[in-house]
């Protein structure tokens, strides 16, 4: 990955991290806790792609298995954002531009609902049995609705800094404003390269007349 992805990328896992422990983690909801991590990690994977997506998954997972006060194997939940990340970079909208909420909404409720399974999946795998005891289906309805509230947030401003970051043509000619309508209604169609192409045309077409009105006058 280029610096600037890695900067970015880093930094947003780590603020991302510090309000999970702090404060998502302390606000004893029902069921699940509002993962903010994944929803960084689909943000950043749904803009740089498959195999960044990974990385960046792979590496926010590890931090999150290291921070305290984890109690679960180290790497478990790298695995599961590992696989959750490559899998929303697959998901990458064409061109990185979102034409409606529909897709990024799915991808959001397929991860919740994907890595609380892989999850618990991997800690059946080592004899961690807490998932049964809490209920596996209020786990699965829960992480998926704290999700998706928050998604709507996080996940457009996400993608318009990781494009950004890239020097996008995209982000040039919009704005995160735009980004977020993108995520929350349908696109307006506009075309910026068009409109300017047809001002100029109008231009030309206005000069060439003017010119041919003078050319008419002086042979008179």
């Amino acid at each position: 990955m280029r610096l600037n992805r890695m900067l970015l990328s880093t930094t947003l896992v780590v603020v991302a991290l510090v309000i999970q422990v702090s404060v998502l983690a302390r606000l004893q909801l029902p069921g699940a806790v509002p993962d903010l991590l994944l929803l960084v990690v689909l943000g950043l994977a749904l803009v740089y792609g498959h195999t960044a997506g990974a990385f960046i998954g792979f590496g926010a997972g590890l931090l999150a298995d290291l921070a305290p006060p984890a109690d679960h194997a180290a790497g478990r939940y790298a695995l599961v954002l590992c696989v959750i990340g490559y899998l929303a970079g697959l998901a990458r909208p064409e061109h990185g531009k979102l034409k409606s909420a529909t897709a990024p909404m799915l991808v959001v409720v397929g991860a919740a609902i994907g890595s609380t399974l892989l999850y618990a999946g991997v800690g059946a795998l080592v004899g961690d049995t807490a998932a049964r005891h809490v209920g596996l289906g209020s786990l699965l309805f829960t992480a998926a609705i704290y999700d998706l509230l928050l998604a709507p947030f996080t996940v457009p401003l996400i993608m318009a800094l990781a494009r950004r970051t890239e020097n996008d043509p995209l982000a040039e000619s919009q704005s995160g404003g735009d980004v977020a309508s993108g995520w929350l209604s349908s696109g307006t169609g506009l075309r910026i390269g068009s409109q300017r192409g047809g001002l100029r045309m109008k231009t030309a077409r206005t000069r060439a007349a003017r010119a041919g009105r003078i050319k008419g006058v002086k042979r008179l």
